[in-house]
């Protein structure tokens, strides 16, 4: 397959406009075209090691879900190991793609999977992301009335001159027992200016303009974050051997909530995958589940009676990898082999 219309595809598994405005998502390295990709090559990390290990099984892209170039690079040399990445890469013709926070707010993405640890529950979006765009356009709605019909007529004409104006409609409308004519237009925030400069040439327009911010859809169990309410409430110390068992993880960091022991049940629990601290705060929940938090927002959470869960960041997305594999098979169609690192790993261990 092109590596062109893999990148296509990949985005529409998952639009990168999803993704965290402070992110780096997307195609990062990309060969010299034509490059055909044969081999897709599936890490949460890419480390120099994990770099070795894709050259080693004649990988053609490596979809990376942490993106390795995130801060700009200065200069491409062998310095230092992010470098190293990049020049490596381009020598074996080796494309690098990094989904990350578009993954972490799809319906089918790392949040999704994190929740099957948990039992059985229910689960909505801590965060809901919106649509891109509005479905009418533009960003604004403007509406005003004029019992000039002479004058209406030239506005009107000057108004469908300005660019990023659409929708453009007048309709019959009683104001205070007088026959008028209502005007609505949707406009981009750039075209409201315009509008608005227009419109305030003729007092009487201007005095009776409304401006509506036109708000964009909440996509369905989309978004960062999820809280989760069990079918059954379970004790806390059941919960740490559930998530044990689904992230195949010997421990688990605990802060118990106050006045919490292992036996408290826990109904409610509030996840994010990787780091939670910010996504978390201030959720109402008997358990919070994460990677890291700050210290003093685990002493927050302690103190109004939450119990926290940490599991070191790339455990609670690693293990996302093989249902993802099997869902860009399923996706792709089985056009190119996709294979997952065996040499992935947390940086941290019990020692």
């Amino acid at each position: 397959m092109d590596l062109r219309e893999l990148v296509s595809a990949l985005n529409d598994f998952a639009s990168l406009s999803l993704a965290e405005s402070w992110d780096n998502v997307g195609l990062l390295v990309e060969p010299s075209p034509p490059h055909t990709v044969n081999t897709l090559f599936l890490t949460n990390d890419l480390t120099e090691e994990v770099m070795e290990e894709a050259v080693q099984k004649k990988a053609n892209l490596i979809l990376s879900y942490h993106p390795p170039i995130f801060t700009p690079l200065k200069r491409v040399t062998w310095k230092t190991w992010k470098e190293r990445l990049v020049v490596r890469a381009l020598e074996n013709r080796i494309g690098i793609y990094s989904p990350h926070t578009a993954y972490d707010a799809v319906p089918h993405g790392v949040n999704n999977w994190l929740t099957k640890g948990l039992g059985a529950c229910t689960s909505i979006p801590l965060h809901p992301s919106t649509a891109p765009s509005c479905p009418a356009g533009g960003t604004h709605r403007v509406e005003f009335c004029t019992d000039s019909t002479e004058k209406l007529d030239t506005v009107l004409a000057k108004i469908k001159g300005i660019q990023e104006v659409s929708c453009v409609t007048a309709f019959p409308a009683r104001v205070e027992g007088e026959e008028q004519t209502r005007v609505s237009l949707n406009c981009s925030q750039k075209a409201l200016l315009e509008v608005v400069a227009l419109l305030s040439q003729n007092n009487l327009l201007y005095h009776q303009i409304d401006i509506l911010l036109l708000q964009k859809p909440v996509l369905p169990q989309t978004g960062m974050g999820r809280v989760c309410t069990l079918s059954e409430p379970v004790s806390l110390s059941v919960m740490i051997e559930r998530i044990k068992s689904h992230l195949q993880l010997p421990h688990v960091r605990l802060a118990l909530g106050a006045g919490k022991t292992l036996e408290s049940p826990v109904k409610k629990a509030a996840l994010c995958a990787g780091s939670g601290s910010s996504v978390l705060k201030g959720t109402e929940a008997d358990l919070y589940l994460t990677g890291e938090m700050s210290h003093h927002d685990i002493l927050d959470a302690v103190a109004n009676g939450i119990s926290v869960i940490l599991c070191e960041h790339s455990n609670t997305e690693r293990g996302f990898l093989a249902e993802l594999r099997d869902m860009l098979a399923l996706h792709l169609q089985n056009s190119i082999s996709i294979i997952v690192s065996e040499k992935d790993r947390d940086p941290l261990q019990v020692a």
